[in-house]
């Protein structure tokens, strides 16, 4: 066991010393000179250890516990204190400090280091090795002579003393030099070094480089444009450089090109500034980039049209279910342009051309072209060219509809059916107009608009372009888009379109665009004027029934893993998730729900809860016990006949459905002036009271209708007792949802005759229709979902407009058959249907409230005399 001794105490700032080196040391605190006194009284021996903090008066808790005892060897006295030269001899640790004669001592004992179990291991003799050659290196880069340096590092041969002697010269912190000392391990301690060792160097090859960067910036551009002279004059003898090889292939590129006269001048100008500057330089880039655009723009690239009107059916029959208008409308779009093709394109393989002319007296809202090289005016002597300029100039389809109708989908498969590509732009919250027409190239970072982006996506001139959510397009302080769609979209002035950043025509008359919007009214008009509106309207729960089971069962199961695993709906199950859980026109809520039943059934075969059973039918109560509590809960027909309680029918994007109009009479006992109150002929003050937040229109329907009731009121059998001073209260349950619209004035007339006049209001029938003071019915519209509304709630008669007659072959036949359609043209013919007898005639005797109410009236007025 080493012997302890005690030894005073040199504490270090800023530095740490190691065995087998001499550090000189400069002292001048007091406790620090008492301590050197004390020592050189004796065996000149120190324990010389490092401080944690900086500070003047050193205590024993800011000294580490590793030091090293240290041998003064030189002391030159001063003015500003003590110079001394120290050796360090061993470590050694302290156990206890004191305080002596103003003086710090420690109890210490010394350490020995621990030496690798075998010194010829080959692993320890590389490391010993590396850290010296590294050493070595790090010397040499700090400026010592190549002498000295091996001079000093082959004097130490043993791997200790030789990683302390490298450890107290490198450039460490405190810690970490404290951290060399405090490690035993010679194989550990080298090992340490040598990463140290290795940063040093690579800081020191990083301040290299940074030196030699800023030396040669003065001089750089200057070399940088004798070098490329030299260069470019090498690439002229040599004519096979890279730059010239890539400006032939652009070149070529664009030689290739069917363009105007206009756009070929524009390219020859660009491709002669992108050959006189300098291929580094910043304008290049640009000019590089424009002429990339150019070559990569389906110029003179069309895709072949099919024209098979059969096959075209049967595609959107494959890929939708229902919707047989906006199918019609769309075949017969196509048989149109097909035909036309046909004949343009059978004709060219007969004659070998058609005269431009021909094609141009065959397009809607043709405008001759002013440019004598127009690409318009030239024979075209390809059928593929002859049918697609057979099919542009025609109408643009805009597809109007609640979400989730198929609207964007439809659109997919024209252009299959087409036999064309098919590109997407989705408009909605755009507010710039460059997202239409690009940013011109003077702007950092410029680009095409979405149009020409487009068509480079498609590769071809003519695909089917889709653009979704014209309705949605923002206006901002950067332009309008919708107005910068106006020239998209004219068929008469697409085929000259500049984009802003192209600066050239290009011509789109050949693109089939289509349109998709959920609100017409926010489409601005001179844009609606260039479309032509196909209406896409709700799915009845049948039709959405049938579209679950072909296309939304298969596609969840499949990806829920269910696919192979003969999981079945049957028919009720999917008419519960159609009816109690989704309320929408669409039937993307469906799919998600379908898609929550899949999910939650795949979890219980994968966790074994339905065994090794992989035939499983999913009914009505599964679907239930899958899905929780119905998430929907549309209203249902009334139970019973009620006085003052009438049913209309309202439509919103998401559907149709029933609401009820209530009304209630109130006699009024001295009537304070209101401006609710009306005067009546005959009637005396009239309090009317309208609730369920309604919008203007539904308020002035309820008033035409009170003075309807007024001025017929012996026709309509209204006793002569209700027409004194009375209060009106009409109200729309649902008071937190907004309501408006004329629609509502058939049923506000219906609930307010049957509560004045007694007669109850039939609960089967359901009405809608706008009222006129003379007792007209006028026409509303949203027929058909209003009328499927009614049908789901349980309605068998409906009361329409005598104009909406028509409107009756929307409806689907198996609704039809089953509803019984009343279509007036007065309120008397309403009142005839909606109204059945009084229960109680008018001279039977009165009930206990109307005699209570005729008492407290009649005492009024004599205290009042």
């Amino acid at each position: 066991m080493a012997q302890r001794q005690t030894l005073p105490v040199l504490p270090l700032r800023g530095t740490v010393i190691f065995p087998g080196l001499t550090a000189p040391i400069a002292a001048g605190r007091p406790g620090t000179l008492r301590a050197i006194e004390s020592a050189l009284k004796g065996d000149r021996l120190v324990f010389a250890v490092a401080q944690r903090d900086n500070t003047d008066e050193p205590t024993a808790e800011i000294l580490y516990s590793m030091g090293v005892i240290a041998r003064i060897q030189q002391v030159q006295r001063g003015l500003g204190g003590i110079q001394l030269l120290l050796g360090g001899e061993q470590r050694a640790t302290a156990l206890q400090y004191t305080t002596t004669d103003n003086y710090l001592s420690a109890v210490i004992v010394p350490v020995e280091e621990m030496n690798p179990l075998d010194d010829h291991d080959p692993a320890f003799e590389a490391l010993h090795k590396e850290t010296r050659e590294r050493a070595g290196e790090l010397g040499e880069r700090r400026g010592l002579p190549e002498e000295v340096v091996h001079q000093v590092l082959d004097s130490v041969t043993d791997p200790g003393r030789f990683a302390d002697l490298v450890a107290g010269y490198i450039e460490l912190s405190v810690p970490e030099k404290q951290g060399l000392l405090e490690t035993l391990s010679v194989e550990e301690r080298l090992r340490r070094v040598l990463v140290h060792v290795q940063r040093q160097i690579g800081l020191l090859e990083a301040q290299e480089d940074i030196k030699s960067q800023v030396q040669e910036e003065l001089g750089q551009r200057q070399r940088e444009m004798f070098l490329r002279e030299q260069m470019k004059a090498i690439q002229k003898e040599l004519g096979d450089d890279d730059q010239s090889r890539e400006m032939s292939e652009l070149r070529d590129k664009l030689a290739k090109l069917e363009l105007s006269k206009v756009a070929r001048q524009e390219v020859e100008r660009e491709l002669g500034r992108l050959e006189r500057a300098g291929r580094e330089s910043m304008e290049a880039q640009v000019i590089r980039t424009y002429l990339e655009w150019i070559a990569e723009l389906p110029w003179n690239k069309r895709s072949d049209d099919v024209l098979d009107l059969n096959g075209s059916k049967d595609i959107l029959d494959e890929d939708h279910y229902g919707l047989p208008d906006v199918k019609d409308r769309i075949l017969e779009f196509l048989a149109v342009r097909q035909l036309r093709a046909k004949q343009l394109s059978e004709e060219v393989e007969k004659t070998g051309e058609v005269p431009a002319a021909k094609v141009k007296a065959s397009k809607e809202d043709a405008t001759p072209s002013l440019s004598p090289e127009s690409e318009e005016d030239k024979p075209i002597t390809d059928s593929k060219e002859a049918k697609a300029r057979a099919m542009a100039k025609g109408p643009i389809l805009l597809f109007v509809g609640p979400p989730g109708v198929g609207k964007t989908s439809i659109a997919k498969s024209i252009a299959r059916a087409l036999g064309r590509e098919y590109v997407r732009a989705a408009l909605g919250g755009i507010r710039d107009e460059a997202d239409i027409r690009g940013h011109r190239r003077t702007y950092v970072g410029a680009m095409p608009g979405r149009i020409v982006q487009g068509l480079k996506q498609a590769a071809t001139k003519n695909p089917v372009f889709l653009l979704d959510e014209v309705d949605k397009l923002g206006v901002s302080f950067q332009g309008d888009p919708s107005s910068a769609l106006l020239e998209v979209l004219d068929p008469a002035q697409n085929d000259t379109f500049t984009d802003h950043y192209l600066n050239i025509p290009f011509d789109l008359s050949e693109v089939l665009f289509i349109a998709t919007a959920n609100f017409i009214q926010n489409i601005p008009g001179p844009l609606l004027d260039r479309m032509e509106v196909v209406e896409f309207s709700g799915y009845t729960e049948r039709e959405k029934a049938e579209i679950a089971k072909k296309y939304l069962i298969p596609r969840q199961l499949e990806e829920s893993g269910l696919g192979d695993k003969g999981v079945k709906f049957t028919d009720e199950a999917v008419m519960v998730v159609v009816t109690n859980y989704t309320r929408e026109s669409g039937v993307r809520q469906l799919e998600r729900q379908i898609g929550a039943v899949a999910r939650k059934v795949a979890r219980k075969i994968a966790s074994g809860v339905t065994g090794s059973i992989t035939d499983e039918t999913i009914t009505a109560d599964e679907v239930r016990t899958l899905l929780g509590r119905p998430r929907v809960h549309p209203e249902h027909a009334a139970e019973e006949n009620e006085v003052g309680v009438a049913t209309g029918m309202y439509y919103t994007p998401a559907g149709g459905d029933i609401m009820f109009v209530e009304a209630a009479i109130r006699r009024l006992h001295g009537v304070q002036p209101s401006d609710n109150n009306v005067q009546v002929s005959g009637w005396g003050n009239v309090s009317l009271i309208l609730t369920g937040q309604l919008g203007d229109v539904m308020k002035e329907s309820a008033r035409a209708a009170l003075t309807y009731a007024a001025t017929h009121a012996s026709k309509l059998q209204i006793p002569e007792d209700r027409l004194g001073s009375i209060e009106v209260h009409i109200h729309v349950p649902a008071g937190a949802i907004p309501k408006d619209g004329p629609s509502a004035g058939v049923t506000m007339s219906t609930a307010l005759v049957s509560a004045m006049s007694g007669r109850p209001a039939r609960k089967d029938v359901a009405m809608t229709g706008e009222a006129t003071l003379r007792g007209r019915v006028l026409p509303i519209g949203g027929v058909k979902e209003k009328v499927l509304g009614a049908h789901r709630a349980g309605i068998t008669t409906i009361i329409l407009p005598k104009e909406n007659e028509a409107d009756l072959e929307d409806i689907p036949e198996e609704v039809r058959n089953v509803l019984e359609f009343h279509c007036v043209g007065t309120l008397e013919e309403v009142f005839n249907i909606a109204l059945l007898p009084a229960s109680r005639p008018v001279n039977t005797p009165k009930t206990e409230m109307e005699e209570a109410e005729d008492a407290a009236e009649a005492a009024e007025a004599t205290a009042g005399v």
